[in-house]
C-alpha cells in the first residue's frame, strides 16, 4: 500500500467570475472560488483518496489561513506551504469562459511570483513524496519563477521521484521576455509524464504540427497526430515514458465533443468519445485529466484503464461551477459506464 504522496507545485489563485442570474437575485453580482491549475489537481486527487500535498507560497495573513482551512477540509496536506510575500494572485473569468478567452490576470507581484531559487528547502519538501507535479503556468510568470520549476524537477529527480508536467500553454502570460519554447525543454527533459494536445506541444516544445490537419475533419487523423507528437517528445525527451493528449471540439448549438489519446510502452490508445450540449465552465477540465493520469498511473492501472478514467473525469467536469472537481471516484467510473454502453 502506498504512504508517500502526491506533491502538487504551483500558485493558489482566487478566481472572481459574474455571477449567473439566479445568483444575482441572491444579490451576488460576483462569485469567488479557489483555483490555479495545481491546486485543482491536488483537490481532484485528495477527493479520490489519494494521499496528496500541495505546495505554494502565500502571504502570512489571515486570508492565507483560511485558504489553508479550506485545503485541509478537501483532505491536503498542506505542512509544506512557504509564509512569503504580500498578495495572493488572482483571476478575472467571464462565466461560463475559456482560460484562453475571456480572462484578466492579475498576479504581479503575488506571493508566489515572487519566489527565487534557493528559497525552498526541496529536500524537506519533497521528503514523503513519490511524485511531483507541475504545469507550464508557473514558469510563464516570471524567469525566477520557472528557474524554482527546473529546481523542483531537478531537486525530484535526484531521488527518484516521478514528474509530470502540464503543457498549459496561456499566451497572456508569457510577458518577461523569454519565450515559452526557451524555458519549458528543460523542465520536460526531466518529466517521466507530459499532457496537453498537439498545439500546446508545439508552442512550449516546438514539436512539428500539421497546419491543416483541421481540413482532414476527421477522429483518426487527430488521433494519429496525437502518436506522432508523442513519439517525437519521447525521442527528444528520453526519460519521458506517457504522453498523453486531449482533444475538446466546441461546435454548433453548444455542442462539445471530446475524446483523448495515450501513448506509452511503444502503444497507443484512445478513449471513447464523450459528447455534450452545452457547458456548465471550462475552467480546470484539463487538471482534473491530469488528476485522472495520475490517479491511474498510481494506482499501477492499465493504459486503457488510466485513460478512461482520466477522460470521463475531465468531461465530468466540464458541468461542475467553479474551479477544482467534486466528482468522487464513483461518479466518475458511472460516467464512463454510460459513455461505453
Amino acid at each position: 500500500m502506498h504512504k508517500k504522496k502526491v506533491l502538487c507545485f504551483g500558485e493558489l489563485l482566487f478566481r472572481i467570475s459574474p455571477s449567473s442570474a439566479e445568483d444575482m437575485a441572491e444579490k451576488n453580482p460576483m462569485l469567488l472560488y479557489v483555483g490555479g491549475a495545481e491546486a485543482n489537481v491536488a483537490t481532484a486527487l485528495a477527493g479520490w483518496n489519494v494521499p496528496v500535498k500541495y505546495f505554494t507560497a502565500l502571504p502570512d495573513n489571515f486570508m492565507s489561513r483560511h485558504v489553508i482551512d479550506y485545503l485541509e477540509y478537501k483532505g491536503i496536506y498542506t505542512s509544506s506551504i512557504l509564509f512569503s510575500g504580500s498578495r495572493i494572485g488572482v483571476y478575472y473569468l467571464e462565466r461560463g469562459a475559456d482560460l484562453k478567452g475571456s480572462v484578466v490576470y492579475d498576479r504581479e507581484h503575488s506571493s508566489f511570483s515572487e519566489l527565487k531559487r534557493g528559497m525552498v528547502d526541496w529536500d524537506k519538501v519533497l521528503r514523503d513524496v513519490e511524485w511531483l507535479n507541475l504545469s507550464a503556468i508557473s514558469p510563464a510568470l516570471t524567469a525566477n519563477v520557472a528557474d524554482v520549476c527546473l529546481e523542483a524537477a531537478e531537486a525530484a529527480s535526484r531521488k527518484n521521484i516521478v514528474i509530470s508536467l502540464d503543457l498549459n500553454y496561456r499566451s497572456r502570460l508569457w510577458k518577461y521576455g523569454k519565450q515559452p519554447i526557451e524555458v519549458i525543454p528543460a523542465i520536460a527533459s526531466y518529466c517521466d509524464v507530459l499532457m496537453g494536445n498537439i498545439w500546446s506541444a508545439n508552442s512550449l516544445l516546438g514539436t512539428a504540427i500539421d497546419e491543416h490537419i483541421h481540413d482532414k475533419k476527421s477522429k483518426q487523423a487527430y488521433l494519429d497526430h496525437a502518436t506522432s507528437t508523442a513519439k517525437e517528445i519521447m525521442q527528444r525527451f528520453p526519460k519521458c515514458k506517457t504522453v498523453a493528449n486531449t482533444f475538446r471540439f466546441d461546435g454548433k448549438d453548444s455542442q462539445v465533443k471530446y475524446y483523448t489519446a495515450l501513448f506509452t510502452g511503444d502503444k497507443a490508445y484512445s478513449s471513447p468519445e464523450f459528447s455534450c450540449e452545452g457547458v456548465m465552465d471550462r475552467s480546470g477540465s484539463g487538471d482534473c485529466f491530469m488528476a485522472g493520469l495520475i490517479y491511474g498511473i498510481y494506482n499501477q492501472q492499465e493504459p486503457q484503464e488510466v485513460l478512461d478514467y482520466a477522460t470521463a473525469a475531465a468531461f465530468g467536469k466540464l458541468q461542475e461551477q467553479g474551479d477544482a472537481t467534486g466528482q468522487d471516484v464513483l461518479t466518475v467510473k458511472k460516467l464512463r459506464k454510460e459513455v461505453e454502453e
